[in-house]
């Protein structure tokens, strides 16, 4: 069973990397650096500002840093007990695959798509009764872990599992902050 699904993972990789083009290559290795995302964080940090005002949004900083560090460790802890390769680093995919960008040694799962997901879920549940816009915060982690996919560094599970742990996380970040928002931040 577990082969069955490496397998699919691997032609679902296969045919997802294998839809880039030299041509949009540059685009993708802009989309995967987080620090290009600035713009979008400056504008959601706006509207989160314009409902909870500046001390509220020194608490979510901090939530925020919390945050990140959680599921960046929890997916470098993953990363080196499972210790899955990265499709670019599998000896049989190298003349198969686009490799666009190489990384790290190990794949799985994505941090990318965990800290993407998790401070976009937090994000999201902090804002989405202010703003009906809110759900579209959510295309920002499908662009920016699909990228991993497009430049060679991650398989498709990598990315669900991210999204999961992600999802879950922010989630219980949330609830937490929402606990404190309501106890603590009058």
């Amino acid at each position: 069973m577990l082969e069955k699904i490496k397998q699919l993972d691997e032609q679902v990789f296969i045919y997802l990397n294998s839809l880039g083009s030299e041509s949009w290559d540059p685009m993708w290795l802009f989309l995967t650096k987080q620090a290009n995302w600035a713009l979008l964080f400056v504008v959601v940090f706006y509207f989160f500002i314009k409902k909870y005002g500046w001390k509220n949004f020194g608490f979510l900083v901090i939530a925020l840093a919390i945050l990140i560090t959680i599921t960046d460790q929890g997916t470098n802890l993953v990363k080196n007990l499972t210790q899955r390769l990265r499709p670019c680093h599998e000896a049989h995919l190298q003349n198969i695959i686009r490799i666009v960008k190489d990384g790290g040694k190990y794949s799985f799962f994505s941090g990318h798509a965990s800290n993407s997901m998790a401070t976009t879920t937090l994000l999201f549940f902090l804002l989405k009764k202010h703003y009906r816009f809110a759900v579209f915060l959510f295309v920002f982690p499908f662009i920016f872990a699909y990228s991993r996919i497009y430049l060679g560094l991650h398989y498709p599970t990598d990315i669900l599992c991210g999204y999961l742990f992600g999802a879950s996380t922010g989630y219980g970040m949330y609830r937490l902050y929402d606990i404190f928002l309501k106890n603590y931040s009058k």
